[in-house]
C-alpha cells in the first residue's frame, strides 16, 4: 500500500478538519480547511484511500508545503 502526503498547498492557519483518521475518502473529498487573507481554502484528498494519519490541529498555523494528511491508498 502506498501512502500519499497531502501538503498545504498555501501558508495559512487551519480552520476545520473535515475527516479523522481510519476514515475512508474518496478523490477530491474535502480533508481540512484553511483560512488565509480572510479565505477558506479546502484541501481535498488526491487520491481515495483511507486517512493514515492528520497532521495537524484546528487552530494550527502552518505553511506552504507543511505536512498535513497522510493517506493510505
Amino acid at each position: 500500500m502506498a501512502l500519499i502526503q497531502v501538503k498545504a498547498e498555501i501558508s495559512g492557519s487551519v480552520w476545520k478538519i473535515e475527516t479523522k483518521a481510519g476514515q475512508q475518502v474518496m478523490e477530491e473529498d474535502v480533508l481540512l480547511i484553511m483560512e488565509s487573507m480572510k479565505m477558506e481554502i479546502p484541501i481535498m484528498a488526491p487520491a481515495a484511500g483511507v486517512v493514515k494519519e492528520i497532521k495537524v490541529k484546528e487552530g494550527d498555523t502552518i505553511a506552504e508545503g507543511d505536512l498535513a494528511v497522510v493517506l493510505e491508498e
